[in-house]
């Protein structure tokens, strides 16, 4: 999940680590491999972050990431309790 800064964005990262994150641990952790949360900091020297937070989820199988997504619901209804983003979604295959 990619959630991009915009001047009228919000995320609440105290929320998203203590609340949301439990979420997805407990609906869709036993289908994920490996969780990997960036909070956005900067996009280099004096430049704003592009981003509040990626979160990148590894799955062992296609199986496995439609079971999570099929999980996710509880942890999709919450992500309005954090953030006024829509968060984009991005599927890809690791490269290294």
């Amino acid at each position: 999940m990619i959630y991009p800064v915009s001047e009228t964005s919000t995320f609440d990262h105290a929320y998203y680590a203590e609340t949301h994150l439990p979420l997805v641990t407990e609906h869709m952790g036993p289908h994920i491999q490996t969780t990997l949360v960036t909070k956005g900091l900067s996009g280099g020297p004096d430049v704003p972050a592009p981003f509040h937070a990626i979160a990148s989820f590894t799955f062992a199988g296609q199986g496995a990431m439609k079971a999570a997504m099929k999980a996710s619901g509880p942890v999709m209804a919450d992500v309005a309790n954090f953030t006024n983003i829509q968060p984009q979604v991005l599927i890809g295959e690791s490269l290294g």
